[in-house]
C-alpha cells in the first residue's frame, strides 16, 4: 500500500474511534433539549423536532446547581493548590537527588497513585473523624483528594524538572545564589509549563472526584455537583432529559477547558520525555 493510502486509512480509522468515543458526548447533549415523550420514542431520533431549551433553566433553579458549582470548584482549586505547594519541592527533589533511598521513595509514591479512592475511603474517614476532621467537610475533602492525586502530580513535574539542565542552577550558584534562590529564579521558570499542565489535569480530576465527597460531606450545602448529580439516582428515574442536563452544566466547562488548552496539555506532557 502507497503512503497516501495508508495515511488516508489510517484518518478514516481516527475518524470512526473518534466517533465512537464522543456519541455517548453527543447524545448527553442531545437527550436535554427532548421532551419526555421524545426520550423514549422508538426508533429514537438523533435530533429533537421540538428543543426543550427551557430544561437547562429549570434544572439550575430547581436544583441550586449554582451552589454545587460552587463547592466543586472550592474543593478543586483547594486541592490544586495544596498538592502544587507541597508536590512540587518534592518533585524537585526526587529529580535532583538521586541514590538509592530517593528510587524507593519513587517506588512508593507511584504505589499509591494505584490504590483506588473506594479503598482508601475506610481508613480516610476514619482517621478524619477521631481528627474532628469531619466538622470542616470540604477541607476534609480537599486534604483526602491531594493524598491520592500527590503521586500523579509528583511523577509529571518530576520529568519536567529532570529536563531542566543542571548546569543552570550550577552557574546560578557560582554567581552567588542560594540553591533556594537558584530554584525559585532559574528551576521554576523553566519547569512551569509542566507545573502548569500537571496541576489542570489535577483540577479536572478534583472538580469531577466523587467518593471522598460522597462518603465525607453529608451536609447538602457543601456537597459538590458529583454528588447533587447523584441524587437524581432512584429505582424510578425517569427525568433522564433533566439528568442529562445537569450533567451538561457540570462537564461542559472542563471540557472546554481542555479543548481550549490541549496544545499545551500535550506540549507539557511530552516536556519531560526528552532531554
Amino acid at each position: 500500500m502507497s503512503e497516501p493510502w495508508r495515511n488516508r486509512l489510517m484518518l478514516a480509522i481516527a475518524i470512526v474511534l473518534a466517533a465512537i468515543y464522543l456519541f455517548p458526548l453527543y447524545w448527553m447533549y442531545i437527550t436535554t433539549l427532548k421532551s419526555g415523550s421524545a426520550m423514549f420514542a422508538t426508533p429514537p431520533s438523533f435530533w429533537p423536532s421540538d428543543p426543550q431549551w427551557s430544561t437547562y433553566a429549570y434544572v439550575w433553579e430547581s436544583r441550586n446547581l449554582a451552589r454545587y458549582m460552587w463547592n466543586s470548584l472550592v474543593i478543586a482549586f483547594g486541592a490544586v493548590a495544596l498538592i502544587t505547594v507541597l508536590g512540587t519541592g518534592c518533585a524537585y527533589v526526587l529529580a535532583r537527588y538521586r541514590n538509592g533511598w530517593i528510587d524507593i521513595g519513587l517506588f512508593l509514591i507511584l504505589m499509591l497513585q494505584v490504590l483506588p479512592a473506594s479503598l482508601m475511603i475506610t481508613p480516610i474517614f476514619v482517621g478524619f473523624s477521631q481528627l474532628g476532621m469531619l466538622e470542616y467537610p470540604r477541607t476534609a475533602v480537599i486534604i483526602a483528594i491531594a493524598a491520592k492525586s500527590m503521586p500523579f502530580f509528583v511523577v509529571l513535574v518530576r520529568a519536567t524538572f529532570m529536563s531542566v539542565p543542571i548546569e543552570l542552577e550550577e552557574a546560578a550558584l557560582v554567581d552567588g545564589n542560594s540553591r533556594i534562590g537558584a530554584f525559585f529564579h532559574i528551576v521554576l521558570p523553566l519547569a512551569r509549563n509542566g507545573i502548569l499542565v500537571s496541576a489542570i489535569l489535577i483540577f479536572m480530576q478534583a472538580f469531577g472526584e466523587f467518593v471522598y465527597s460522597k462518603s465525607i460531606i453529608q451536609a447538602v450545602e457543601y456537597q459538590p455537583a458529583s454528588v447533587g448529580l447523584n441524587s437524581f439516582m432512584g429505582p424510578n428515574t425517569n427525568e433522564w432529559n433533566n439528568i442529562m442536563a445537569f450533567a451538561t452544566i457540570y462537564v461542559t466547562p472542563i471540557l472546554a477547558v481542555f479543548v481550549l488548552l490541549q496544545r499545551r496539555i500535550v506540549s507539557g506532557l511530552t516536556s519531560g520525555a526528552l532531554k
